[in-house]
């Protein structure tokens, strides 16, 4: 029996959603919840009675916001809404980022100040709980007024049409009902906008990159680790001294893991033929560092979004007023997507320099990591592909919030563009753990150039399990089979580490 998680008022966080994933929560919806619900929908359908002019509920939308509609065609105007704006395209949106949009939004209307009939959030929790993902596409959002087109397509199924995935296979919306035994929905005054407003799809795929990162940073310190024993870097960067004189919170943190991650190392305490590291491994901590602060501070901005009503127009049934605002508007998360493009970039980039110096022939380990060089190409060309990679995610640091299109006739004329800035940063994400990948595949093998010396017992320990599926290479093999290899004992490799990056053992 799936365990259950109830939707209520309470401060949701990043690792509420992290377990909830993990254990395929299924949702319910507090009783608070369905009174707020309930209570703000009939102060609409009062507000209504007294023909007054209320912007996308009785009125068109965008630079239509003028025009008046009769009492007799709200329904239609909903559902008109809901079609015209299902114009996302380009590739489909990952299905965990589809579930969590979901998520976002049955918590968002159910706070109470949408005016949707509970019925319709009811609907949208049996998607979630029987795994039914409305196919949504990744262009279309200008990341202001909401995430209009991915939203459309996310609420198409809602009303009978549209497509989604159940059971692993790609169903419409109308063959859903009829498995379901479903009538489709039947939108009342305003609940088309309630759907399309809102911020779920950048919401989405931050909270999803968050979830993914707090594995992947603390992964950066141990693959990194590695790197140090196998390039027979020096201990005194990693000194607690050094860090309490320039305390930034991640920095310190980063140090501290490297110490608990080598302590007991034969060859991390060795002397050093050495006076100094490059800086790929000496600044660790302060390159690290700084982008475990970034992701903390990016995490307060997505948490804070995740908690709060981003429809427009909001209604405050106890204090009978509907105010029409800008909580649609995604520059707050705009801004921290690209910084989080530039955070995990950063991890990448200078993983990439540490494979560079391994493959370099210095520090008794042979050229490319090959046992007969010249034969054999060994590691060369991981290098090249990693030197791709890297490129390519500084092309996609390109901030997208800075830009801006005029849309709606002028109406909407400064817009966020923070849903570009998602997927990028998925892209990204997508590219740092390929980076990892080859980090692992390069420290591993010169880590075997140092035998008989021992690492740690956490990096012996590590090392073992990575050759259970890599071995240690003395001819050349194709590569990107390793790779793979690689990229997957990143999803399966036991890590975990705190809210703050501490690495728990």
């Amino acid at each position: 029996m799936k365990k259950e998680i109830e939707i209520n008022h309470n401060w949701i966080k990043i690792s509420d959603l992290t377990e909830m994933v993990e254990n395929n929560a299924a949702l319910t919806l507090s009783e608070i919840a369905k009174e707020k619900t309930e209570r703000c929908y009939r102060f609409l359908q009062k507000k209504l009675n007294e023909n007054i002019s209320v912007y996308g509920v009785n009125t068109g939308f965008g630079a239509l916001c003028n025009t008046r509609i009769p009492a007799s065609d709200l329904a239609i105007l909903q559902k008109n809404l809901v079609m015209s704006h299902a114009c996302g395209t380009g590739e489909e949106v990952p299905k965990e980022i589809v579930k969590l949009m979901l998520f976002l939004k049955i918590k968002g209307l159910a706070q109470g100040h949408s005016g949707v009939q509970l019925a319709t959030v009811q609907r949208l929790i049996d998607f979630y709980n029987n795994d039914i993902t409305p196919l949504v596409y990744q262009q279309g959002s200008l990341g202001a007024s909401g995430d209009l087109a991915p939203l459309a397509h996310l609420s198409l199924p809602l009303i009978g049409i549209g497509e989604v995935y159940y059971q692993n296979k790609k169903i419409s919306g109308s063959e859903l009902n009829k498995r379901m035994g479903w009538n489709p929905v039947e939108l009342q005054a305003k609940e088309g906008l309630a759907l399309l407003n809102g911020t779920q799809f950048m919401s989405a795929y931050g909270t999803y990159l968050l979830m993914q990162l707090n594995k992947l940073s603390a992964f950066s310190d141990v693959i990194s680790c590695i790197s140090i024993e196998a390039f027979d870097a020096r201990p005194e960067p990693f000194d607690d001294l050094i860090h309490k004189v320039r305390p930034h919170n991640g920095q310190f943190i980063t140090s501290r893991n490297i110490q608990k991650i080598l302590n007991g190392s034969a060859l991390f305490n060795r002397q050093k033929e050495h006076v100094q590291d490059p800086y790929s491994f000496r600044c660790i901590p302060q390159v690290h560092g700084a982008s475990k602060d970034a992701i903390m501070y990016i995490k307060k901005v997505f948490e804070t979004e995740i908690n709060s009503v981003t429809d427009n127009p909001t209604l405050f049934a106890n204090e009978e007023k509907i105010i029409s605002g800008g909580n649609f508007h995604g520059q707050p998360l705009a801004l921290a997507l690209d910084f989080l493009c530039l955070a995990m970039a950063e991890l990448g980039s200078i993983s990439e320099r540490r494979v560079y110096k391994l493959i370099s022939g210095q520090r008794g380990l042979p050229p490319f990591l090959a046992t007969n060089p010249g034969l054999n190409s060994g590691m060369m060309i991981l290098q090249y592909t990693a030197a791709s990679i890297v490129s390519q995610n500084k092309q996609l640091c390109t901030p997208a919030s800075i830009d801006s299109i005029d849309s709606s006739n002028g109406q909407e004329d400064h817009v966020s563009m923070g849903a570009n800035a998602a997927t990028k940063a998925f892209r990204i994400l997508e590219n740092f753990k390929k980076l990892l990948a080859i980090e692992i595949l390069v420290s591993t093998q010169a880590l075997g150039y140092r035998k008989p010396l021992k690492s740690s017992a956490y990096i012996e320990d590590f090392v073992l399990k990575v050759r259970e599926k890599i071995p240690f290479l003395t001819q050349d093999i194709e590569m990107h089979i390793l790779i793979k290899e690689a990229l997957q004992l990143l999803n399966t490799l036991e890590i975990k580490a705190d809210e703050n990056g501490v690495l728990l053992h």
